[in-house]
């Protein structure tokens, strides 16, 4: 794959804005508003910061009843078509859970989670989406314990996932045939160690891709994620172009350590940015987490919300759309020194 001397396109997450895209949390003192609205004045207002598509968070289900989740998501597009954004480029990001769990020990649940991961590629789909990413392996945030409640940890824990990787494997490679027949490539997140027991480490998830025969299924590496827990620069070079020589490179996220803000963050750029656009020419996706429920317990947020307008009353602190602004000029500042000198050779 050759290096692109152009600039990517740059996609921003609504997780700035929303963990479900038809529950938009608004500030107690503001008057509803109609959400499909919320979502298209969002997308204008970032696009005319040069952002070229979105990722948007697909909400757990607690139920099975997936084809009305697929038909909220069908009228979702369909209102976008009809406000003139037909051509507006879309990912989504997915959360394995509990209940729908690809590894478990159960053979029943590990089916149940092939059809709602199905239920997620056939949202996607309907979005116009190309990827569908995110901690899809092992639920997010459910760390294992023993029968008497102790939690399992190192050894213990890594001997007890791999017996959970083994069992995920066939479900995601009859997952990969599946979203292949869709034109959905499936992009595994490994997170970081506190926020899920695992996969933490490209290392890890490159093990599991092993035995999963389908190249439909291969990895969305998050810079935050890699700061955090990667094996360092030289190490991560030869995992970005080992997962490029598998064609399972699907998609790449820009986010800080501390989920906030980028302009501002304590991020290695060029050593993530230079191994990656050595071989990748996709989108890249810029992830910010903003102060809205779950996001304030779950990541246990010290900082300030950054208000949304159209949903909270300004004041004196950054918005969500300054951030955001700040955000793509910080990346495209980033992006263009790995790629000018390339340009110029």
């Amino acid at each position: 794959m050759s290096p692109s001397t152009s600039l990517p396109d740059i996609y921003f997450n609504f997780f700035m804005f929303t963990t479900d895209m038809f529950v938009f949390p608004m500030n107690m003192n503001t008057p509803n508003v109609d959400y499909k609205k919320l979502v298209v004045n969002h997308i204008r207002q970032l696009q005319a910061f040069g952002y070229n598509g979105f990722e948007f968070p697909i909400a757990p289900t607690f139920g099975e009843n997936f084809s009305q989740d697929i038909q909220n998501y069908q009228e979702l597009k369909q209102y976008l078509n009809d406000q003139g954004l037909s051509d507006v480029k879309i990912s989504t990001n997915v959360l394995g859970t509990r209940t729908f769990d690809p590894s478990s020990f159960y053979p029943q649940q590990r089916q149940k989670a092939l059809e709602y991961l199905k239920s997620r590629v056939d949202i996607t789909a309907t979005l116009g989406g190309e990827i569908m990413m995110g901690p899809i392996l092992i639920p997010y945030g459910v760390f294992p314990t023993t029968d008497f409640n102790d939690p399992i940890w190192s050894d213990q824990l890594q001997e007890h996932l791999g017996l959970r990787y083994q069992n995920a494997q066939p479900i995601f490679n009859e997952l990969g045939k599946y979203a292949e027949g869709k034109n959905v490539k499936l992009a595994i997140e490994p997170i970081t160690h506190w926020e899920t027991p695992g996969p933490n480490k490209l290392s890890q998830l490159i093990e599991f891709l092993q035995g999963v025969e389908s190249k439909q299924v291969g990895v969305v590496i998050d810079s935050s994620h890699e700061t955090l827990d990667g094996d360092g620069p030289e190490i991560f070079s030869e995992q970005v172009k080992h997962l490029a020589d598998e064609k399972r490179l699907h998609h790449i996220q820009i986010s800080s350590p501390d989920r906030g803000p980028l302009h501002t963050s304590w991020l290695p750029w060029q050593d993530f940015l230079k191994p990656v656009l050595e071989v990748y020419n996709g989108a890249i996706a810029i992830e910010i987490f903003n102060a809205t429920p779950p996001f304030v317990d779950l990541l246990r947020l010290s900082r300030r919300k950054f208000w949304i307008p159209g949903q909270d009353h300004p004041n004196e602190y950054p918005s969500a759309y300054d951030i955001a602004k700040k955000a793509i000029e910080a990346t495209k500042k980033e992006i263009t020194k790995v790629l000018a000198p390339r340009a110029v050779s």
